[in-house]
């Protein structure tokens, strides 16, 4: 397989969407490892496995629709295996394992058939002190954005992905890039102020789009910086309310074609009417309650 990706939106011709077959019990709040799933667990409202199915599979529907070639990852029993994007990522022509956290380790064994079909050298493990999850890398072209956090606790959060050394292997291994890192707001228990990953508050669609949380970075210069490469009148600034409910978090299968959450009204009616783009809603709220959303099921392979 030849690996394609330079950024978020062009033409997507191969993706991974993650599986949600077998997901195992619910998880008791101390097992949670994010704000979302650690809130609907306490209320309750944590989603059956076969809510879960369901919205997977109409989002599958929607690739296929536009020709997309679908793989998914082996079942492993009594895994939850929903989020392809944290397993890896695909930057240029390189599939990089990441060392995402140890209670979700075992899912990287059931993309072993998809990475065997990658050329041996283009396939990179990451260093055991580099830790980094794929929803906080994000792909622009030139620029390599990189969601993190980089304080003294981080080892008190669970929902501190990435670090430093992630920053840094990243410019060691792609010198042509720009590589920006953007520290987040983290908070293993508020949903309406921590931010898990990058994608949760920032999000290019389009050619020169972006969808944007300010309140998600701790420092505010990285949204000036945003602002700056993007242009105000190209970004849809959403509301704490809508990073709640991950608005950000729309996928591309074209810079005309995105997936978005049928709920997503001011969202979607924006990128219809004032972008001009096809927006292909879904229904992905139960998948919502787990901390993810539509990017964080993928892991694109080629773009064209």
């Amino acid at each position: 397989m030849i690996l394609n990706v330079k950024n978020e939106t062009s033409k997507l011709e191969a993706v991974v969407l993650g599986i949600p077959d077998s997901m195992g019990n619910e998880p008791t709040l101390e097992e949670t490892y994010d704000s979302k799933s650690y809130e609907s667990v306490k209320l309750n409202q944590y989603p059956k496995e076969s809510d879960v199915a369901f919205e997977m599979g109409e989002f599958e529907k929607v690739l296929k629709k536009h020709n997309v070639q679908v793989f998914r990852p082996w079942v492993l029993e009594d895994c939850n295996q929903v989020f392809a994007r944290d397993v890896g990522m695909v930057i240029d022509d390189k599939f990089i394992i990441a060392n995402i956290i140890p209670d979700r380790a075992d899912e990287q064994e059931a993309y072993e058939r998809i990475i065997n079909s990658i050329a041996k050298e283009k396939v990179i493990k990451v260093p055991e002190e580099v830790h980094f999850e794929g929803g906080d890398v994000i792909l622009w072209n030139e620029f390599l954005f990189v969601g993190c956090y980089k304080q003294s606790d981080y080892k008190n959060y669970k929902t501190a992905r990435t670090n430093a050394e992630a920053v840094q292997f990243f410019k060691e291994e792609f010198p042509n890039k720009w590589v920006i890192d953007m520290e987040l707001v983290k908070d293993d228990f508020d949903p309406y102020v921590g931010i898990l990953h990058l994608d949760c508050t920032f999000q290019p669609v389009g050619h020169n789009k972006a969808i944007l949380y300010k309140e998600g970075f701790r420092n505010p210069m990285h949204y000036d910086i945003l602002i700056s490469l993007f242009g105000r009148d190209n970004v849809f600034e959403v509301t704490k309310e809508e990073m709640y409910w991950m608005n950000p978090n729309v996928f591309s299968i074209s810079p005309e074609i995105v997936v978005s959450e049928k709920h997503f009204t001011r969202l979607n009616n924006h990128m219809r009417e004032v972008w001009g783009m096809t927006v292909e809603e879904i229904p992905y709220r139960n998948v919502s309650r787990m901390g993810g959303l539509l990017r964080c099921s993928t892991l694109p392979l080629i773009r064209s």
